[in-house]
């Protein structure tokens, strides 16, 4: 068992949190969406989630995060940072790191914890640009329960696809529900 399970498996057996869900493959690959993302704790949840399954991962944070001593931690917990002034073009280069590197789990939040007007749609960009499928991973607080709900592909029709994720995650209310945002992309359109 490595060091990084083992910390997960204590990490669920003290939690008032209870683990569930789907399994996925270590060796495999994918977008991993964490939603409701309400709460920084949501963190913690999503490193207990990828080290019980000894996950290979990566996940975006922003910037700041990786600053000062904290810098080498989160690139060894799998951070990649994004800069939020100046996105541009993070989808290119996250798909190049998916196609050409070692297959891993990309865990995205494209909710942010900050309320919004809906979701960003980068983790459906590069899941439609890698043919990665997407598990739908969740907090819910009113079970107290956290982990990988079902992996989907994309087809390309944006409304029918967030159709099916928003059915999902419908019943899920977050950390900190109050700052539940409605998975809807900005434009729901078969072009888009």
């Amino acid at each position: 068992m490595s060091v990084r399970r083992g910390v997960a498996r204590l990490y669920w057996r003290l939690s008032r949190w209870t683990l569930t869900g789907q399994k996925l493959p270590v060796d495999g690959a994918g977008i991993l969406i964490g939603a409701p993302h309400t709460s920084n704790w949501d963190f913690v949840l999503m490193l207990g989630i990828g080290g019980e399954g000894d996950l290979p991962f990566r996940w975006l944070g922003k910037h700041t995060l990786f600053r000062g001593p904290a810098g080498p931690l989160m690139r060894a917990l799998g951070g990649i940072p994004v800069d939020r002034r100046d996105p541009a073009g993070l989808v290119d280069e996250l798909v190049a790191r998916l196609r050409d590197g070692k297959p891993f789990y990309l865990v995205v939040t494209p909710e942010g914890t900050r309320r919004g007007d809906g979701w960003k749609s980068g983790f459906y960009r590069i899941a439609r640009a890698t043919n990665l499928p997407v598990t739908l991973g969740f907090v819910d607080r009113t079970t107290m329960t956290t982990g990988l709900g079902p992996t989907i592909e994309l087809t390309g029709d944006v409304r029918a696809d967030m159709d099916v994720i928003r059915a999902f995650y419908a019943d899920k209310a977050g950390h900190t529900p109050g700052r539940k945002t409605e998975p809807r992309l900005r434009d729901e359109h078969p072009t888009a």
